[in-house]
């Protein structure tokens, strides 16, 4: 069946879009400290006064898709009943891993539990064998399920209702089922308008900090000064580099360079787990996870309104902010590539896979920089307190082969960039074509440049920082998009399989009638009346009478 409508050129929402994010990077550029002061009270009102909505709202979300997935649901196909998966299992996580994660998890797989070793969530002492407890805990919490349920109920609808309803892959169509299939013109585009602009602002910010580590490592190996023209390099680069692989395709280039960052996360995961120490690591890793089971619902709902503990806003709740803003593009993505595949596979390759991957990648690279600091008088926590982007350099230098591993690191830092880039570009194209789910090379080259454009200009203005608070602020309103979009599709699956079921017991009604008019049929002999008296012939035999007709009239007259 094709799509009911496919747009090939760019439209409204693509030119709305352009001039608000071109408004707001020219802003960003004239008066950076301006613009941080306006998004930092936007989002220290929004975290302030809808915290406890985040976090409710996440937890929320998780309950709702294991609940789906488990349920009687699960088994639904994402299109045809008959239909196949595109993509091999280990091609589709690594492109999930690859397009959710991008470089953040390299970025914060030490940095973040060094932080929380530092300074702990609960007002423990820092830098002590509980704090290092509470950091691992913590780490795994929030590169967990909730941060990748906002992806899955957005890939999730988004696949559904293109997959089995044939709707367009944009967010407003998802909502037909409350605000209604016509009409709200004004509505519908404002939605669409929200997404785009909240995935070019956090696509192109999460590239220039990753922009920003790639020069901090090739400082920190090689002695390359970190300014602005090294920067600007680095980011044009990028950018040939993010448009080659987004015009090859989606089967191709994507496909490829996520299989790479996939692989290349694999064997640095097995080198370090095995240049460490590896029996630290394993029993950090099983007391992580028992602890995050242990604690999670309290972490879920973890506000501390009686002592004014301001961690979980300043890490939960900017973390539920920051995936909800990049929720519209990473589940567009996610629908695109899971044609094929049942709900509750869906689920669990999303929901489960990518942040079981997450909490070894930290348990492996957390858990050893802890081990250094805590039993080899090393200062990691320091360095991380000094200059973030330096975590990972700090940890390798105590390491054989260090110089390897850090290019080894950097290189994957950079296809995670790219791969990030070159997919927000696909799903850009997707959102600003009315839901064309093959968008043109130049739609795709135009958002590639623009985007690259945005980080330089930040870049040099000092305003990246100001830039990526004020996508967060979107992330309130997205918020309500998603629980909508939630109940959207429950109901929608509901009235789907309710229909099934009233097809198939009407089908089963006929098929019983005509059993029965056949039994009947079977059952009544047929009665022949002749000068020699009336005669029962059973159906059985009916045919044979006919054919014998002549000798049966020979035989009685």
């Amino acid at each position: 069946m094709k799509p009911k409508i496919r747009a090939k050129h760019m439209n409204n929402i693509f030119w709305t879009s352009a001039v608000i994010i071109t408004l707001l990077v020219i802003w960003g550029t004239v008066d950076s400290a301006g613009m941080s002061r306006w998004a930092d009270a936007a989002y220290n009102f929004t975290s302030d006064a809808f915290g406890w909505f985040y976090l409710l709202s996440v937890l929320v979300i998780v309950l709702f898709c294991a609940g789906l997935a488990i349920s009687k649901y699960g088994r639904i196909k994402l299109g045809r009943d008959d239909e196949k998966p595109k993509y091999s299992y280990f091609a589709w996580i690594g492109m999930l891993f690859s397009t959710g994660f991008g470089a953040g998890l390299v970025f914060w797989g030490i940095a973040e539990p060094m932080s929380h070793f530092t300074n702990t969530p609960t007002g423990t002492e820092g830098l002590s064998t509980q704090a290092a407890r509470l950091a691992m805990q913590y780490s795994f919490f929030n590169w967990g399920v909730h941060q990748w349920s906002v992806f899955t109920i957005v890939g999730l609808t988004l696949a559904y209702f293109q997959f089995r309803k044939n709707e367009r892959g944009i967010i407003s169509n998802t909502l037909n089922p409350v605000i209604g299939k016509s009409g709200k013109k004004l509505l519908r585009n404002t939605i669409n308008i929200l997404a785009v602009i909240a995935t070019v602002l956090g696509v192109a910010t999460s590239v220039g900090m990753g922009i920003l580590q790639i020069n901090g490592g090739l400082n920190y190996v090689f002695n390359v000064p970190q300014n602005t023209i090294f920067l600007l390099v680095i980011t044009g680069g990028l950018l040939l580099l993010y448009l080659t692989s987004a015009l090859t395709g989606l089967d191709k280039g994507i496909k490829f360079l996520s299989i790479l960052n996939l692989s290349l996360a694999i064997g640095l995961i097995i080198v370090v787990l095995f240049l460490g120490p590896t029996k630290f690591i394993l029993e950090v890793f099983a007391l992580g996870i028992g602890d995050y089971m242990q604690n999670f619902f309290g972490m879920s709902l973890g506000l501390s309104p009686y002592d004014g503990n301001t961690w979980s806003k300043g890490w939960t709740v900017n973390y539920w902010a920051w995936v909800i803003a990049w929720s519209p593009f990473v589940g567009a993505f996610i629908a695109r590539i899971s044609r094929g595949r049942t709900i509750r596979e869906f689920v669990f390759g999303v929901l489960i896979v990518p942040p079981f991957i997450a909490t070894v990648w930290i348990a492996v690279f957390g858990g050893t920089a802890l081990y250094m600091d805590l039993f080899q008088n090393t200062n990691i926590a320091g360095a991380v307190q000094n200059d973030v982007t330096s975590a990972l350099f700090a940890t390798f230098e105590n390491f054989p082969m260090s110089t390897v591993l850090s290019v080894v690191f950097i290189l994957l830092i950079i296809t995670f960039l790219v791969t990030s880039a070159d997919s927000a570009t696909f799903v850009l194209g997707i959102m600003t074509t009315n839901g064309d789910p093959n968008p043109s090379n130049l739609v795709k080259s135009i958002w590639g440049v623009l985007m690259s454009a945005i980080v330089a200009v930040l870049i040099i203005s000092s305003g990246l920082q100001g830039l990526q608070t004020a996508s967060l602020v979107a992330a309130l309103p997205l918020t309500v998009i998603l629980l909508l979009m939630g109940f959207s599709l429950l109901k929608t699956i509901r009235q789907d399989e309710t229909v099934t079921v009233e097809v198939e017991q009407e089908a089963e009604v006929s098929e019983e009638v005509v059993t029965e008019s056949v039994v009947t049929y079977q059952a009544a002999p047929l009665k022949i009346k002749s000068h020699a008296g009336t005669k029962e012939i059973p159906n059985s035999n009916l045919l044979s009478f006919i054919n014998g007709g002549k000798q049966y009239d020979d035989e009685n007259g």
